[in-house]
């Protein structure tokens, strides 16, 4: 690690590191099986002067039996030592994953700025694997170069024009394939990060589908992923292409090294140098060259790849956090007493305001900006760019953002639900033994079990989409509910409801979050008609502050607002 945070080369060497026994064992297998594998020319080669030439059936099967030796060692190498190469590369990119998915669910938050979530899920998923395998190609590079070098002596034994032949090409040979590798793996770069904008922005396009049926812009839908995923083929195309002309022009260059070894070799026998057996034995080197070239091949192609997509895993992990971490600590036990003083952040301008720990408080905000700045200033999702806030007169910003929100609960107006069953869903996040019952009741999400086949063990489809769109905020308050915070916010929580259910759920939160601090972010009469008070915010300000009753009486601005 680096300060600032990791780089892509601190990535790559953690994923390696971290899988060093696997891929020493790997590396150990993956060598002794290309060293049978270069020896196996050599044998024949001694085969032919030794027993062919001289007639001898005994040093044949004797040498035969060394050649089947030879077979049993590098077969039964190379299916142990890949297996501990993919394990390696697998558990590497599981425990990327990991890392990504703690950063990303960091309190601190930061690592999701200016990434859809699909382009994350992407970013865990497919540069993770990239990465992964490149802890698995290291094996298969090592024991490469292992096979090489052990060519390269077998070369020297049987005649050293041919081995220092190959001792000195080999390393021009490895430049040239770095220096062909760096497009590809600018282009890899570039087509992940395509990639990733196309896989997010087809997931917040399938999240909102009912919203875009809704207000008939499903023909803009489709134009906006159809551009993004045309610039997604072409970058895969372009990187293609690369990978391509990488490949092929990596193998002409073996390609000619090897014929030139070949013709070095066929001079020296004609030339009665070497034997015919160690010609046979030459020859038989130049072809195995091949595999280990054809190998260092792909394992620069999997490299350059893998840098690129190190680089954007790194930009995740090391993205700074939105909001630092203090060390003070809150008062025991939290009674839930929140100020305001001068708060400023986005489109609040200066905002006072205190609501009394136990107090039910209604927040209008005519600007829904506003709305949304004060929710992320309250669950400490961001720290204002002036003024303070204080839980019991602890200033937030001096807090740990993990205890800020296990002491206030924001609850956003477009919570999402999981797959799993409706009381699983309830309970989510709440103390063992919690009953939901309550809640329920209040949020009148006992209404939605009673229409479910199974009640409240009617399993729920991902992000809750076998509900309507009120179920859905029904069983998301009643998650809110039950988990009791010292403080809950909530955001508009009743906009799919019905009039006569959102006036049972006002009695119901009324009710259940007697002497518990409530404020409801919302412009519902049924709402604001339980509240203690109403604040109204508007240009960034409090403009005015309240009974509903009265606010509706004496303001035309207000009525505006609320009754219409």
């Amino acid at each position: 690690m680096v300060a600032g945070g990791p780089t892509g080369r601190d990535v790559l060497r953690a994923a390696i590191g971290g899988q060093r026994r696997h891929l020493v064992a790997a590396s150990v297998l993956g060598i002794a099986h290309q060293g049978c594998e270069a020896l196996v020319p050599v044998v024949i080669g001694v085969v032919i002067d030794q027993a062919v030439a001289t007639g001898s059936l005994d040093v044949l099967l004797r040498w035969l039996l060394v050649l089947c030796v030879l077979f049993f060692v590098l077969s039964t190498c190379y299916r142990t030592g890949a297996r501990a190469a993919e394990r390696a590369g697998e558990q590497a990119a599981h425990r990327l994953r990991l890392d990504l998915g703690a950063r990303v669910l960091d309190p601190r938050g930061g690592a999701e700025a200016g990434r859809l979530p699909g382009a994350l899920v992407n970013i865990a998923t497919g540069d993770a694997k990239r990465v992964g395998a490149v802890a698995t190609v290291l094996a298969y590079g090592m024991s490469a170069v292992a096979g090489l070098a052990i060519s390269a002596v077998a070369l020297l034994r049987i005649s050293v024009p041919l081995g220092l032949l190959v001792l000195l090409g080999i390393p021009p040979l490895l430049w040239l394939g770095h220096r062909i590798s760096q497009p590809l793996e600018r282009r890899s770069g570039v087509e992940q990060e395509r990639a990733a904008q196309a896989s997010g922005v087809a997931a917040d396009l399938v999240a909102g589908l009912r919203v875009l049926k809704g207000i008939g812009a499903e023909a803009a839908a489709v134009s906006r992923y159809r551009r993004t995923s045309q610039d997604s083929l072409a970058a895969a195309l372009r990187a293609a292409r690369s990978r391509a002309g990488h490949d092929g022009a990596v193998l002409a260059l073996t390609g000619i090294f090897i014929v030139i070894i070949a013709l070095v070799g066929a001079h020296l026998a004609m030339r009665d140098v070497i034997s015919v057996g160690e010609l046979v034995a030459a020859v038989g080197l130049a072809q195995f060259l091949l595999g280990p070239f054809q190998l260092l091949t792909f394992v620069n192609a999997e490299f350059a790849q893998g840098r690129a997509s190190a680089d954007r895993i790194a930009s995740v992990l090391a993205a700074p956090p939105a909001v630092p971490v203090g060390s003070a600590a809150l008062p025991e036990p939290v009674g839930g007493a929140v100020r305001l003083r001068g708060v400023s952040y986005g489109a609040l301008r200066g905002v006072d305001l205190d609501i009394a720990a136990g107090s039910l408080v209604g927040v209008v905000a005519r600007d829904p900006a506003a709305a949304t700045d004060l929710l992320a200033c309250l669950g400490r999702e961001a720290d204002p760019t002036g003024g303070t806030i204080e839980l019991d007169g602890a200033g937030l910003a001096g807090l740990d953002p993990a205890e800020v929100r296990r002491a206030i609960l924001v609850a956003q107006h477009d919570a999402d639900l999981f797959e799993g069953t409706l009381l699983e869903n309830v309970l989510a996040g709440t103390a063992p033994g919690t009953d939901a019952g309550r809640a329920m009741a209040a949020a009148a999400a006992d209404e939605v079990a009673g229409t479910l086949p199974h009640g409240v063990d009617t399993v729920l489809a991902e992000r809750g989409r076998s509900l309507s769109g009120g179920q859905r905020q029904r069983v998301a308050l009643a998650r809110a509910l039950a988990a009791d915070p010292p403080v809950l916010v909530v955001h508009d929580p009743t906009t799919a409801v019905d009039t006569v259910t959102e006036v049972r759920i006002a009695a119901g939160i009324r009710q259940v979050r007697r002497d518990r601090t409530t404020i409801l972010v919302t412009t519902s009469p049924a709402l604001l008609a339980v509240t203690d008070r109403v604040v109204v915010v508007d240009g960034g300000t409090v403009t005015a502050d309240g009974p509903h009753p009265d606010l509706v009486a004496a303001r035309e601005d207000y009525r505006s607002v609320v009754l219409t």
